[in-house]
């Protein structure tokens, strides 16, 4: 993989992580609080996991490229509830999600034993 791919990958996955911190944030802001629990705790578990990806591809990792199938996995369910509610921050957060879990999808590598 070429470094440019390599770089926007990254920021795809960086991308993703303040999506997900903003639509955490702003839906905690919200009246309706109870209702969005499950969007906000996706939204921290999908921020956690894409900043984690995100520094394993940047310091080379050996299991980078692995951990990337974990990202594909968490952004989709976040992406899906996020669509659920009318609010922009959730459907800001949805777009850059399923963006994140295609870049994720095109690059990732299978999990394996070392």
């Amino acid at each position: 993989m070429n470094i440019h791919n390599h770089t926007a990958l990254i920021q795809k996955l960086l991308d993703c992580v303040l999506a997900c911190e903003n639509c955490a944030t702003e839906s905690l802001r919200e009246d309706n609080t109870g209702e969005m629990s499950r969007c906000i705790s996706l939204d921290r578990d999908c921020a956690d996991i894409c900043a984690q990806g995100a520094r394993l591809l940047q310091r080379k990792s050996e299991i980078g490229h692995q951990f990337l199938v974990i990202c594909e996995e968490i952004c989709p369910l976040c992406a899906d509830e996020c669509r659920k509610h009318q609010a922009e921050h959730c459907q800001l957060c949805a777009d850059a999600c399923y963006e994140c879990a295609e870049a994720c999808h095109e690059h990732h590598h299978p999990i394996t034993q070392v």
